[in-house]
């Protein structure tokens, strides 16, 4: 499947609602990256509504991605669903304006939606990715955290008190 098998030609589109379904697998992550996500299957609902001066995108995602386990380097399925709006207004260059909202020239004939549906996926994947069986397990307290103290320790203090070279300067004085 190429690029152009997630793109909507909105020339042809009347302004009302329009349904389109998605379902991909491990080529889609080739096409759009393997950084995050590079295998996995999914189902995509867009529901597009074209209006006189935008177009309103509502992504429906569900499936599973083929992650690594960080602690055990074991491959697993993490369940994906979520749910994202796009709206495509109409100006005079493209410009995305935050994350929801993107202007789109005039004579923009297709919307390519492929980037947008990895972007939501990669979303989907937890920073710590955990094998379901760890999942369980308490957390170490102590994991990822830096303790700084400006108190000497004992031995520390019994050093500093016992050197004899210390002890030679402070009878000069």
């Amino acid at each position: 499947m190429g690029v152009a098998a997630y793109s909507v030609n909105i020339v042809g589109l009347s302004n009302k609602e329009h349904q389109f379904q998605y379902e991909f697998g491990d080529e889609f992550f080739r096409k759009y990256g393997t950084d995050i996500v590079s295998e996995g299957k999914f189902l995509v609902d867009l529901l597009l509504t074209k209006r006189e001066t935008f177009i309103e995108t509502e992504f429906k995602i569900s499936g599973t991605a083929r992650l690594i386990c960080d602690r055990s380097l074991e491959p697993f399925d993490f369940p994906i669903e979520s749910k994202n709006k796009i709206v495509f207004k109409y100006g005079d260059e493209y410009q995305e304006m935050t994350d929801e909202i993107i202007i789109i020239p005039r004579d923009t004939a297709t919307l390519e939606l492929g980037q947008y549906m990895y972007e939501f996926i990669s979303l989907g994947i937890p920073l710590k990715k955990l094998h379901p069986r760890f999942q369980d397990e308490p957390e170490d307290e102590s994991e990822g955290k830096i303790v700084y103290t400006s108190e000497k320790t004992e031995a520390k203090k019994d050093e500093e008190e016992t050197d004899p070279r210390w002890n030679i300067l402070k009878k000069l004085k």
